[in-house]
């Protein structure tokens, strides 16, 4: 999970799942083995999900910090705050990619932000244009108890919504499922 959350970044599942073959096939998708891979050789086994070589020195990075902090069973122990602020500080982690290892592999609360929760959110007017990933998360964790079985199903549901209709380019917005929260003008007027 940990290691498909950095691999995922700017490709799309599909590649990534190339990329977790090959690990698997050459008994490489484990922290342990990434730590001692040449960089070469995990390069060619990443390949699919792009970026391979940036990816394969974050990979390695991250493998190596993993193992020293001394792996999930020490990790487990950080608050979700600390754990965060930990996973932050490794070069090539962001906001979307921590929070995704954080509510998947760790199954902490946090709601993923991504680029189909944003574009939903903005098209909707649930949040302004100029709304950032913090307001974003913000939004959602007001709205929503904190759960991450719930957060997990919400964002792939939003997935789903931003693949299928809300797409950047020829929208589908008269079939979407969303239609009925859409908040209009004249919505926020009658609500004023």
């Amino acid at each position: 999970m940990i290691i498909g959350a950095l691999l995922t970044q700017n490709t799309t599942w599909k590649n990534v799942e190339k990329a977790l073959a090959n690990l698997r096939l050459n008994n490489q998708l484990s922290f342990s083995a990434i730590s001692v891979s040449p960089l070469q050789e995990l390069q060619k086994q990443i390949k699919p999900s792009g970026y391979f070589r940036q990816k394969s020195e974050r990979l390695k990075a991250l493998a190596i910090a993993f193992t020293d902090a001394g792996g999930i069973s020490q990790l487990e122990q950080k608050t979700t705050s600390d754990l965060r602020k930990w996973f932050l500080a490794l070069k090539g982690i962001g906001p979307e990619t921590a929070d995704s290892i954080l509510l998947y592999a760790f199954k902490r609360p946090l709601f993923v932000i991504d680029a189909y929760t944003l574009r939903i959110c903005k098209r909707h007017e649930w949040l302004p244009i100029t709304a950032n990933y913090n307001e974003a998360q913000n939004y959602f964790t007001r709205q929503l108890p904190a759960d991450p079985t719930l957060f997990n199903e919400y964002h792939a549901l939003l997935v789903q919504i931003g693949k299928n209709f809300c797409r950047p380019k020829s929208p589908l917005c008269e079939k979407c499922p969303l239609n009925h929260l859409r908040i209009d003008s004249t919505t926020k007027e009658d609500q004023q």
